[in-house]
């Protein structure tokens, strides 16, 4: 019931039995005659060179043997590991007469001085110590000393091509020069830490190569311990014969990362206990420990070696990688196989350039010129903002639409290496996401993962942000998703959403601000590949960018982060410069003709008051009296719609919120250097409604300017607004948001900054500064509705609309509403506009 096996590598051989314990004397008794008194007869050694012959065609068709040979007889010129355990093949074709050099051979190693017994089990070690001296103890030693031939330092890289008929796919093989074996010096340790933390499938190239960019089907490494150096392995199987350069650049592309940055620490000393503990681990029986002693036992003859590697391997520091990576992973001592189906490969005429490669490396300016806005902390979800201080404004003239189409095409587009699809189903198993928001100053792309996925997140979604594919398929099917959102989405189906865009193309008119912040579709229709890059180009720079991360990102993907963003361009402005608003004199209207069943209103003027001037705050509060937004307390919706049930809601705005009907607090990265006081009536019934609430927000915000607000009222609001303020950043990405908001304007946190003033505000400084910010001269309006001539008749004729109940309403509101029916808007009929919905963004 013996298990009977051996194994050859470069370095020993090893014969390993498993058997019951009862046996033991009786095996040592037979091994030893073997090692002692091995005899066979010619026709015995011949039959047995056959069968090696068949083993060696039998593992030669195997890619990962072919490539072995390859690269050790190309690699080495002296040494004997220039070939493989089995040897050269004509070698093993003459072994049948070779039976003289077999029992030379045997004469020579087959000595005491070079075997080492490892017995494991549950054994008595002095009863065990007898048998083998038994058995083994009058084994005379020999006197033979191994003269390995010393192995001349390479000069240069080395590349060789194998063809292999019928191979699928393609297959690359770098190999590098290692170290001679010595547990006690850094050397061998530092190498095998290097090969996992760069090249084991947790490593970042393996991610990119097989799981995120999908390049490669197999990597792995192969990093045999020899007594003599040796060679590390990297192994790479690509179906596509053009992905064997990248994968090659990408390997060597990583030694240079080895050879120039500082391994995270805390990385290291991970790394360092899971080899241990995994050691351990496979330690589980009496086969494997005795498997594990074998390997080691044949350097020194002594077990405490294990031991010594191990230690070796806790001492070593980010500084000694660095410096190992540097003294090993060098061009001259590379040496690079493929193999294939094909004579030759392409990408593979001109060695790679290790040296260059880290040498730009460490040139390269280190200095970065974007912001970093940190907030990371204990958060197992990871949220990264990159803000560009651009956005529709900055769109040039006939392009309209074109810095909103730049975002998509990197948010929603392919990479240079990975499409889109490709892109998302990586994606999808780590829920990790990546999106856009475009505004007239800022484009913000952001996403947010778990930290345990946010090394295979960033990878791919940096890849869109740093190296855009700019494909022709993405350009036309972002294009057309763009186009179909103004025509449908906008324009045929969201009249509330309308009204509020059109009427700030009427007050930007020759302004950054007057287009639509998706474009014109005219100007769309033009745009070109071509214009996106250059806007890539010119306006997604260093120092227009501030990046904002919160949760716990891991140390080494925010360091990959910080190095990466370098690489776009520096760029010379920090933000747009965006000129006052264009004056508004007078009262005007813009009626948009559509097919509708109701009439949605907005109106408004610019002010000169944004977020980090002095009176925001306190203008901020009367808002929130007068129109909270989705509020059943705030004044317009009290007057509007609780009393008079004429629409769903009725709200006022000084900062730009948009899409409003779907959410009831505003978006974060929003900035803008000028704003607007607007009101927004959501649909009403008929245009006569229309007329009516228009009026009644009019006379009230007459009331407003004229009296002021009360001291019960100002209490309350800035009570509700001093408790509300910390909903508007409930979650992580809304702090973040808010947070890059505050650096934009300048301010402390958002938070902070709100309850710090309100708190101050009294109520002769909000009635002060509703008296100088807002006023009811120059104003103006904008209609959706589906009878546009009656709306203009109505308007410039200052036609009365009368309110009309189906309950009794008290006498006081019905006295309102006769005042409020005739009160005038006073909208000159030569200001009066009325457009076809078809031409409005056109």
């Amino acid at each position: 019931g013996v298990d009977n096996r051996a194994y050859t590598t470069n370095d020993y051989t090893n014969y390993h039995l498993n058997f019951s314990k009862e046996h033991l004397d009786k095996v040592l008794e037979i091994e030893a005659d073997i090692f002692q008194n091995l005899t066979y007869s010619e026709e015995q050694f011949r039959t047995e060179a056959l069968t090696v012959k068949g083993e060696y065609l039998k593992n030669n068709a195997s890619p990962i043997r072919k490539l072995l040979s390859a690269v050790r007889n190309e690699a080495f010129e002296k040494h004997t590991y220039k070939h493989t355990t089995m040897g050269f093949f004509e070698d093993i074709e003459a072994m049948p007469d070779q039976m003289a050099y077999g029992k030379e051979f045997f004469a020579k190693f087959y000595k005491p001085e070079y075997v080492s017994l490892v017995i494991v089990g549950d054994v008595d070690p002095q009863e065990t110590m007898a048998m083998v001296k038994k058995h083994w103890g009058n084994w005379k030693k020999g006197d033979y000393q191994a003269d390995i031939p010393v192995e001349p330092k390479q000069q240069a890289a080395k590349y060789v091509h194998e063809k292999n008929d019928g191979l699928p796919g393609h297959w690359l093989l770098v190999s590098y020069k290692g170290t001679e074996w010595d547990p006690t010096q850094k050397d061998r340790a530092a190498l095998d830490l290097i090969s996992q933390l760069y090249f084991s499938n947790n490593s970042a190239l393996y991610q990119e190569l097989v799981v995120d960019k999908q390049i490669a089907s197999q990597m792995f490494t192969y990093n045999p311990d020899t007594k003599d150096p040796g060679l590390l392995h990297v192994f790479v199987k690509v179906e596509n014969e053009a992905d064997l350069a990248k994968a090659r650049d990408a390997i060597n592309r990583t030694y240079a990362q080895a050879r120039t940055e500082l391994v995270d620490a805390q990385k290291l000393a991970d790394l360092k206990s899971n080899l241990k503990y995994s050691f351990i681990n496979g330690l589980d029986s009496s086969q494997s420990i005795a498997s594990t002693l074998a390997s080691y036992m044949h350097f020194e003859r002594d077990p405490e070696v294990i031991n010594q590697l191990y230690a070796t391997a806790d001492s070593i520091t980010p500084e000694d990688i660095k410096a190992v990576a540097n003294k090993y992973f060098v061009d001259s001592s590379r040496t690079t196989v493929t193999m294939s189906a094909l004579d030759k490969v392409a990408g593979f005429e001109q060695e790679v350039d290790l040296n260059a490669l880290v040498a730009s490396i460490e040139q390269a300016p280190t200095e970065r010129h974007f912001k970093v806005l940190d907030k990371t902390n204990s958060s197992p979800l990871v949220d990264v903002n990159w803000l560009f201080n651009t956005g529709a404004a900055a769109d040039p003239h006939g392009k309209k639409g074109l810095a909103a189409l730049t975002a998509a095409m990197l948010a929603q587009g392919g990479s240079e290496t990975m499409s889109y699809k490709d892109i998302q189903k990586a994606l999808y198993p780590l829920a990790g996401s990546f999106g856009y928001q475009i505004d007239k100053e800022m484009i913000s792309l952001r996403g947010r993962v778990h930290k345990d996925n946010a090394a295979q997140w960033y990878a791919l979604v940096s890849d869109q942000l740093l190296n855009p594919g700019f494909r022709e398929d993405d350009f036309k099917r972002l294009k057309k998703e763009l186009i179909d959102s103004i025509k449908a989405g906008l324009k045929a189906s969201n009249d509330e959403e309308l009204g509020k865009e059109v009427l700030y193309h009427q007050l930007y008119k020759g302004h950054p601000y007057e287009s639509y912040n998706y474009g014109d579709l005219s100007d769309l229709e033009a745009l070109t590949l071509d214009d996106v890059k250059a806007f890539y180009a010119n306006q997604f720079t260093q120092s227009k960018l501030t990046v904002g991360l919160i949760g716990a990102i891991p140390s080494d993907v925010k360091s990959t982060m910080m190095k990466d963003l370098t690489s776009l361009p520096q760029g010379k402005e920090s933000r747009l410069t965006i000129p006052d608003a264009p004056e508004l004199k007078g009262h005007h209207a813009t009626i948009v003709e559509k097919s509708a069943q109701s009439t949605a209103v907005s109106f408004g003027f610019p002010i000169d008051t944004i977020r980090s001037s002095d009176d925001w705050t306190a203008l901020w509060l009367v808002r929130s009296y007068f129109g909270e937004h989705r509020s059943s307390n705030s004044f317009l919706y009290q007057r509007i719609r609780q009393t008079r049930g004429m629409n769903y809601g009725d709200y006022a705005y000084i900062e730009y919120f948009p899409r409003g009907m779907f959410q009831t607090k505003p978006d974060a990265n929003l900035g803008r250097s000028e704003q607007i006081f607007q009101v927004w009536l959501r649909p009403l019934r008929s245009n006569n409604d229309a007329h009516f609430a228009t009026r009644t927000a009019l006379f009230e915000l007459d009331k407003l300017i004229k009296n002021g607000i009360s001291k019960e009222d100002f209490e309350a609001t800035r009570n509700f607004l001093i408790n509300f303020v910390p909903q508007m950043v409930a979650s992580q990405d809304r702090q973040l948001g808010y947070a890059l908001d505050s650096e934009f304007y300048n301010t402390e946190s958002f938070v902070d900054y709100v309850r710090g003033k309100l708190e101050k505000l009294t109520l002769d400084d909000v009635n002060r500064v509703i008296r100088d910010n807002l006023q009811t001269e120059n104003i103006h309006y904008v209609f959706i509705t589906g009878d546009g001539k009656d709306m203009q008749k109505r308007l410039a004729s200052e036609q009365t609309s009368p309110m009309v109940y189906n309950a009794e309403k008290p006498a006081e509101l019905v006295a309102e509403d006769k005042v409020i029916a005739d009160y005038k808007l006073a909208i000159p009929a030569k200001n009066i506009a009325v457009l076809d919905v078809e031409k409005v963004f056109q």
